[in-house]
């Protein structure tokens, strides 16, 4: 495994990080609380020490199994980044219709109940990187809501701010102003060789700005996993099956272009997406969604493979310039 620096901190965080939300929100099958566990610490083994999670994941779920997996006890609290997000009130707003937002709340008294609640969850006394969750532009423009970040980090309660954008793609004009006129230390984006705006202008700001990256669904919901073909279906209960046909078949005729990638048989598609992502040294982390113990091992493994060459960079590029051939209307 190979470490970046968190922004301007003195934090040090793992190239390929554990997004908690696979083992804990149901959107990728059955929750396995001790399965979730095994696996988080197995990650943990591999020389993985940025776990991201959030409040609303599984209600707190995502926050109490990283307390379960031991990591904010003993010397393991030293070892381990923990990442969470607040601001969606979940506390009275609890019914939701799949990934439907729930309403926000940046008030004062809100946030800091919300920390106070991630702490209890997380059975810690710090959180190591706060972010503001799926932040528009009122929270962006909110000065109060900064000021509050800044003496939250005085009150030694975090180490570090930053601001989480989405739900999904976008956010361009907010993510850019977060890090031009707040002192965030990341932001994490949608990023990834099949979607790559915004997040290049969302790069360009962070390399003028300082500001560290971090990237989540770089495998394209699942597309640069290599595991899907024409036939592919999902369970129930995943999210990806509400996703139109075309989705697929799209998609499946873009990731058949990418296999140069692979030729040399030194790496998968799926370590060869982390490495198209990892090629911007802005990117701190990369978050592939991690559902079993062989993804972990194949994502864990790759900084250890080949770095993408200039060359190989350019091919992607001019493919996602041209659509990959597609028609300009399949372009999403």
């Amino acid at each position: 495994m190979r470490y970046r620096r968190l922004g301007d901190t003195d934090i040090s965080i793992s190239e390929v990080g554990f997004g908690v939300w696979t083992v804990s929100t149901g959107w990728w099958g059955e929750v396995d609380d001790e399965r979730a566990v095994r696996l988080l610490r197995t990650a943990h083994e591999r020389g993985i020490n940025y776990f991201d999670t959030a409040d609303t994941y599984g209600a707190g779920l995502g926050e109490t199994l990283l307390a379960d997996a031991g990591f904010t006890s003993g010397h393991m609290r030293d070892e381990i980044v923990i990442s969470t997000k607040i601001g969606y009130d979940f506390y009275n707003h609890t019914a939701r219709r799949g990934q439907q937002e729930r309403p926000q709340d940046w008030s004062e008294g809100f946030i800091r109940f919300a920390l106070e609640q991630s702490l209890k969850r997380l059975d810690t006394d710090y959180i190591d990187f706060l972010q503001l969750h799926n932040t528009k532009m009122d929270a962006i423009e909110n000065d109060a809501l900064f000021s509050l970040m800044e003496e939250f980090k005085a009150e030694g309660r975090i180490r570090a701010y930053g601001v989480a954008l989405g739900p999904k793609i976008g956010w361009l004009e907010e993510g850019v102003k977060a890090m031009r006129e707040r002192n965030v230390s990341g932001v994490q984006m949608i990023h990834n060789a099949l979607e790559q705006d915004p997040g290049r202008g969302l790069i360009r700001a962070a390399r003028e700005t300082g500001t560290s990256l971090v990237v989540r669904v770089p495998h394209s919901s699942g597309m640069l996993e290599g595991k899907y073909d024409e036939n592919t279906t999902f369970a129930n209960n995943d999210h990806r099956r509400h996703r139109p046909k075309e989705w697929l078949l799209d998609g499946l005729k873009k990731v058949e272009q990418l296999s140069f990638l692979t030729e040399s048989g030194e790496r998968t598609i799926g370590q060869a997406a982390l490495k198209f992502v990892l090629a911007s040294p802005e990117v701190a982390s990369t978050l592939p969604n991690i559902y079993d113990e062989a993804q972990l091992e194949e994502f864990a493994s790759a900084p250890e493979t080949p770095d993408l060459t200039g060359e190989e960079l350019s091919r992607i590029e001019a493919l996602y310039e041209n659509n990959f051939g597609l028609e300009p209307a399949a372009r999403r």
